[in-house]
């Protein structure tokens, strides 16, 4: 997505973070081999993982969005006033040619796991970036 906002020229109008909904991997970067991939297509991948923290995030961000059923059970939970759940959504939604319902994790799919993602993302992203652009 932010390689999406760079090359739109949008870097002032459009922050885009991301964080996960389980700590695990919090303070690494993306997996090397989905780096690999990334950088294939032209993207270098640079965040390092945090955790969700709803009360700033969920106030701070226009989007909150999962990549799967799981993810957006989660963000649901963490959103303990019900205020913040017309700015949830599913990555997919704004996909326009992909008809996956969500983004699977690729880490145990091989390769073409990763390319997988990296489709769905590419998809998903344009999709949104479409619908923010509408918006400003």
């Amino acid at each position: 997505m932010n390689g999406l906002i760079r090359k739109a020229g949008m870097e002032k109008q459009i922050s885009c973070d991301s964080a996960g909904t389980i700590s695990y991997h919090a303070g690494e970067a993306a997996d090397g081999r989905m780096q690999k991939h990334a950088r294939r297509r032209g993207y270098e991948l640079t965040s390092i993982s945090r955790p969700v923290k709803p009360v700033v995030d969920f106030e701070k961000f226009d989007y909150i969005i999962g990549m799967d059923d799981d993810n957006m059970r989660d963000l649901r939970a963490m959103d303990s006033s019900g205020s913040y759940g017309h700015k949830m959504f599913k990555m997919t939604d704004f996909c326009k040619v992909c008809t996956e319902q969500s983004v699977p994790d690729p880490y145990y799919g091989g390769s073409a796991g990763f390319e997988l993602v990296l489709d769905l993302l590419e998809d998903a992203c344009a999709g949104l970036l479409e619908k923010i652009k509408k918006e400003l």
